[in-house]
């Protein structure tokens, strides 16, 4: 009799997107010690990060193939701060949808790390302004490859794989 031994993964890192892209990606790329959980939505991820709290959570910026229904977000209080505008609001609710799940998520208690998956080097101020208010968010570009994506989740963690 063979006995064969499982070890869980010693991260588990929720994935916060609307398609299924990142998941598939990371699952397939960036495994080796990292376990998966996936939401298609805020209030899917703020229930799953209660439910059991991810070691990180990993959070796509934009969602723009969700149900308008599913976005978080004002869209009245955002068509005014577009004149009125509610195709533009919507569009800037999209956009930012990640903003909006990031702020969720701290009101509902979690308090991990989150890597926000956006290319902030042209928004350096932007990003610093969110992270001063958020000192546990960073941010991996989305065209990163998956040395650069296990090493910010790792940085994200407080741990090396060396």
């Amino acid at each position: 009799m063979t006995e064969t031994s499982y070890r869980a993964p010693a991260l588990h890192v929720l994935v916060v997107e609307d398609g299924d892209e990142y998941l598939t990606n990371l699952t397939t790329f960036v495994s080796e010690g990292i376990g998966y959980s996936q939401a298609h939505s805020g209030a899917e991820a703020c229930t799953m990060a209660r439910e059991r709290p991810p070691d990180l959570v990993y959070l796509d910026m934009r969602f723009d193939r969700t149900a308008p229904s599913l976005l978080f977000g004002d869209l009245v209080a955002l068509s005014s701060r577009f004149n009125g505008d509610t195709t533009r609001a919507r569009q800037f609710q999209e956009d930012n949808q990640g903003l909006f799940i990031l702020r969720a998520l701290r009101e509902s208690g979690y308090v991990g790390p989150v890597v926000l998956s956006y290319d902030f080097e042209h928004e350096s101020r932007r990003f610093e302004a969110l992270s001063s208010r958020d000192p546990a968010l960073s941010y991996c570009p989305d065209y990163a490859d998956a040395t650069a994506v296990r090493a910010a989740i790792m940085r994200a963690v407080g741990r090396s794989d060396s």
